[in-house]
Protein backbone atom coordinates (compact mmCIF):
# COMPACT_ATOMS: atom_id res chain seq x y z
CA UNK A 1 0.00 0.00 0.00
CA UNK A 2 1.20 3.48 -0.89
CA UNK A 3 1.20 6.30 1.64
CA UNK A 4 -1.06 8.94 0.14
CA UNK A 5 -0.20 12.61 0.44
CA UNK A 6 -3.62 14.25 0.52
CA UNK A 7 -3.73 17.99 -0.04
CA UNK A 8 -6.77 20.02 1.00
CA UNK A 9 -7.60 22.99 -1.23
CA UNK A 10 -4.05 23.23 -2.61
CA UNK A 11 -3.38 26.87 -3.47
CA UNK A 12 -0.96 25.97 -6.26
CA UNK A 13 -3.36 23.69 -8.11
CA UNK A 14 -4.69 25.14 -11.35
CA UNK A 15 -4.80 22.23 -13.82
CA UNK A 16 -8.58 22.11 -14.12
CA UNK A 17 -8.35 20.28 -17.45
CA UNK A 18 -6.41 17.42 -15.83
CA UNK A 19 -8.84 17.24 -12.91
CA UNK A 20 -11.80 17.19 -15.29
CA UNK A 21 -10.10 14.48 -17.33
CA UNK A 22 -9.49 12.36 -14.20
CA UNK A 23 -13.13 12.63 -13.14
CA UNK A 24 -14.51 12.08 -16.64
CA UNK A 25 -12.31 9.06 -17.27
CA UNK A 26 -12.98 7.41 -13.92
CA UNK A 27 -16.74 8.01 -14.03
CA UNK A 28 -17.06 6.81 -17.67
CA UNK A 29 -17.56 3.14 -16.72
CA UNK A 30 -20.86 4.06 -15.07
CA UNK A 31 -22.50 5.17 -18.33
CA UNK A 32 -23.53 1.65 -19.33
CA UNK A 33 -24.57 0.71 -15.79
CA UNK A 34 -26.57 3.51 -14.18
CA UNK A 35 -29.86 5.20 -14.96
CA UNK A 36 -30.25 8.17 -14.92
CA UNK A 37 -26.81 9.21 -16.19
CA UNK A 38 -24.23 10.60 -13.78
CA UNK A 39 -24.12 14.37 -13.28
CA UNK A 40 -20.47 14.03 -14.29
CA UNK A 41 -21.61 13.77 -17.92
CA UNK A 42 -22.74 17.41 -17.71
CA UNK A 43 -19.89 18.78 -15.58
CA UNK A 44 -17.58 21.09 -17.52
CA UNK A 45 -14.14 22.36 -16.52
CA UNK A 46 -15.80 25.71 -15.78
CA UNK A 47 -18.28 23.93 -13.49
CA UNK A 48 -15.32 22.39 -11.67
CA UNK A 49 -13.90 25.86 -11.04
CA UNK A 50 -17.20 26.84 -9.46
CA UNK A 51 -17.23 23.64 -7.43
CA UNK A 52 -13.72 24.38 -6.17
CA UNK A 53 -14.85 27.87 -5.13
CA UNK A 54 -17.76 26.50 -3.09
CA UNK A 55 -16.48 23.14 -1.85
CA UNK A 56 -13.28 21.66 -0.50
CA UNK A 57 -11.03 19.78 -2.88
CA UNK A 58 -9.03 16.87 -1.48
CA UNK A 59 -6.33 15.96 -3.96
CA UNK A 60 -3.55 13.43 -4.42
CA UNK A 61 -0.97 14.19 -7.08
CA UNK A 62 1.84 12.28 -8.70
CA UNK A 63 4.32 15.01 -9.48
CA UNK A 64 1.89 17.76 -10.52
CA UNK A 65 -0.77 15.53 -12.09
CA UNK A 66 -3.94 14.72 -10.15
CA UNK A 67 -4.32 10.96 -9.60
CA UNK A 68 -7.15 10.98 -7.04
CA UNK A 69 -9.68 13.47 -5.75
CA UNK A 70 -12.75 14.01 -3.63
CA UNK A 71 -14.96 17.04 -3.10
CA UNK A 72 -16.53 17.89 0.25
CA UNK A 73 -19.04 20.41 1.55
CA UNK A 74 -20.14 21.31 5.06
CA UNK A 75 -23.85 21.08 5.88
CA UNK A 76 -25.43 21.87 9.26
CA UNK A 77 -25.45 18.24 10.45
CA UNK A 78 -22.89 16.49 8.25
CA UNK A 79 -20.02 16.83 5.80
CA UNK A 80 -21.06 15.68 2.32
CA UNK A 81 -18.44 13.99 0.15
CA UNK A 82 -18.70 13.31 -3.55
CA UNK A 83 -16.94 13.03 -6.87
CA UNK A 84 -14.46 10.54 -5.42
CA UNK A 85 -12.16 9.33 -8.19
CA UNK A 86 -8.88 7.41 -8.32
CA UNK A 87 -7.00 6.88 -11.59
CA UNK A 88 -7.24 3.23 -12.64
CA UNK A 89 -3.45 2.76 -12.58
CA UNK A 90 -3.36 4.08 -9.00
CA UNK A 91 -6.06 1.89 -7.46
CA UNK A 92 -5.60 -0.56 -4.59
CA UNK A 93 -3.00 1.69 -2.98
CA UNK A 94 -5.21 3.21 -0.30
CA UNK A 95 -5.86 6.52 -2.05
CA UNK A 96 -9.67 6.40 -1.70
CA UNK A 97 -9.39 5.63 2.00
CA UNK A 98 -6.81 8.38 2.46
CA UNK A 99 -9.13 10.89 0.80
CA UNK A 100 -12.10 9.86 2.93
CA UNK A 101 -9.99 10.00 6.10
CA UNK A 102 -8.74 13.49 5.17
CA UNK A 103 -12.35 14.59 4.69
CA UNK A 104 -13.24 13.05 8.08
CA UNK A 105 -10.42 14.96 9.80
CA UNK A 106 -11.58 18.16 8.13
CA UNK A 107 -15.21 17.53 9.15
CA UNK A 108 -14.08 17.03 12.76
CA UNK A 109 -12.35 20.43 12.71
CA UNK A 110 -15.72 21.88 11.68
CA UNK A 111 -17.37 20.02 14.61
CA UNK A 112 -19.56 18.04 12.21
CA UNK A 113 -20.76 14.66 13.50
CA UNK A 114 -20.78 12.61 10.30
CA UNK A 115 -19.73 12.08 6.71
CA UNK A 116 -22.50 11.49 4.17
CA UNK A 117 -22.26 10.34 0.56
CA UNK A 118 -24.46 8.92 -2.14
CA UNK A 119 -23.87 6.04 -4.52
CA UNK A 120 -25.98 4.68 -7.33
CA UNK A 121 -27.83 1.46 -6.52
CA UNK A 122 -26.15 -0.38 -9.40
CA UNK A 123 -22.60 0.24 -8.15
CA UNK A 124 -22.46 -2.59 -5.63
CA UNK A 125 -18.66 -2.69 -5.61
CA UNK A 126 -18.66 0.92 -4.38
CA UNK A 127 -21.18 0.00 -1.67
CA UNK A 128 -18.78 -2.69 -0.43
CA UNK A 129 -15.89 -0.22 -0.39
CA UNK A 130 -17.89 2.38 1.55
CA UNK A 131 -19.10 -0.24 4.03
CA UNK A 132 -15.48 -1.30 4.57
CA UNK A 133 -14.67 2.36 5.36
CA UNK A 134 -17.32 2.39 8.10
CA UNK A 135 -20.32 3.77 6.24
CA UNK A 136 -23.87 2.47 6.69
CA UNK A 137 -26.82 2.82 4.31
CA UNK A 138 -29.35 5.23 5.83
CA UNK A 139 -31.69 5.90 2.89
CA UNK A 140 -32.74 4.85 -0.58
CA UNK A 141 -33.86 7.68 -2.85
CA UNK A 142 -35.17 8.12 -6.37
CA UNK A 143 -34.17 10.76 -8.88
CA UNK A 144 -37.05 12.91 -10.17
CA UNK A 145 -39.22 10.95 -12.58
CA UNK A 146 -38.19 7.51 -11.29
CA UNK A 147 -40.50 5.21 -9.35
CA UNK A 148 -37.68 3.07 -7.97
CA UNK A 149 -34.64 3.84 -5.82
CA UNK A 150 -31.74 5.08 -7.92
CA UNK A 151 -29.33 6.08 -5.13
CA UNK A 152 -28.27 4.92 -1.69
CA UNK A 153 -27.29 7.42 0.98
CA UNK A 154 -24.45 6.34 3.25
CA UNK A 155 -23.45 7.87 6.60
CA UNK A 156 -20.42 7.41 8.82
CA UNK A 157 -20.43 8.84 12.32
CA UNK A 158 -17.27 10.70 13.31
Amino acid sequence: MTVSNVETNPADFADIAALHSLLSTEFAYMAARIDPPSSMTRLTPEDLLGKMAQEDLFLIRDDAAPIACLFGAAHPDHYYIGKLAVAAAQRRRGHATALVEAAARHARTLALPALVLQSRVELVENHAAFTAMGFDVIARTAHPGYDRPTSLTFRRAL
